[in-house]
């Protein structure tokens, strides 16, 4: 091979290395996403000496992260709070495992997240007001963790969101007035919590709301009589809490 033609191998080489290649810093956070939630013992590990797009559950475009789904793969730890580095992430799927902790301030940072998704496993700690950070999120699942706390009134300026799952958590305080001006909700989960107090009269304004579930709480008597004429609920579920029955037994609830 000719002296030109030897650098113009190396010149492509180095190309394709470049091209392929992803930021240090998102590398870095994967690396400590599996160091931190015991990596070795997923059902389906990473080999970290092998090139991330091979990487089961890790979706690479244009050089940068953009989503990672170990749904169900036996996750268990805590999340770095180096996950903050995938800048480019939208989807961020890490359901039914056996996290622990709270969620790392970090991952409030995901400006372009769109999808995230925690429920089924051990979350502790509250929703802090930071979660507003994530501007473009619409799919917001906590279901069935430890979550405890108020919700912040800050979580009515994620527009974006067509989807809130919090049931089955520790969540007290009263449903925030402020989620009125979430007008693409259509899922709205918050059974099995310790909530009270009333129900905000402009619940009324989600127009787009096909699924309202807050049963097993403590909501006071004051119930909306309007969101039973909401012109998309599909499903309304608000058995045990402290509503007058006497005032639910003049509508039909199916």
């Amino acid at each position: 091979m000719g002296f030109k033609n030897y650098i113009f191998t190396i010149a492509i080489l180095l190309i394709t290395t470049v091209a392929f290649a992803i930021p240090k810093d998102e590398k870095n956070a994967l690396v400590d996403l599996y160091e931190s939630t015991n990596g070795s013992q997923w059902i389906d590990p990473w080999d970290l000496s092998s090139k991330i797009s091979s990487w089961k559950g890790v979706v690479v475009e244009n050089n940068h992260v953009v989503s990672i789904t170990l749904f169900n793969n036996n996750l268990d730890g805590t999340l770095p709070k180096s996950i903050g580095n995938l800048e480019n992430l939208r989807v961020l799927n890490l359901a039914f495992n056996n996290l622990k902790g709270a969620m790392p301030h970090g991952i409030f940072q995901l400006q372009n997240l769109k999808v995230l998704r925690l429920g089924k496993n051990k979350l502790t700690g509250s929703i802090p007001k930071e979660i507003s950070g994530l501007s473009s999120l619409e799919y917001l699942d906590l279901f069935s963790n430890n979550i405890s706390g108020d919700l912040p009134e800050i979580m009515g300026s994620m527009i974006n969101l067509k989807v809130l799952s919090l049931s089955d958590n520790k969540i007290t305080g009263k449903l925030p007035s402020s989620l009125s001006k979430l007008s693409n909700l259509e899922r709205l989960e918050l059974s099995d919590n310790n909530m009270g107090g009333d129900i905000p009269s402009n619940i009324t304004e989600l127009n787009n709301l096909q699924t309202l579930v807050i049963a097993e709480n403590t909501f006071s008597n004051h119930f909306p009589t309007q969101i039973i004429k909401m012109p998309n609920l599909e499903v309304l579920q608000i058995q045990n809490n402290k509503f007058n029955t006497e005032f639910l037994t003049q509508f039909e609830i199916a």
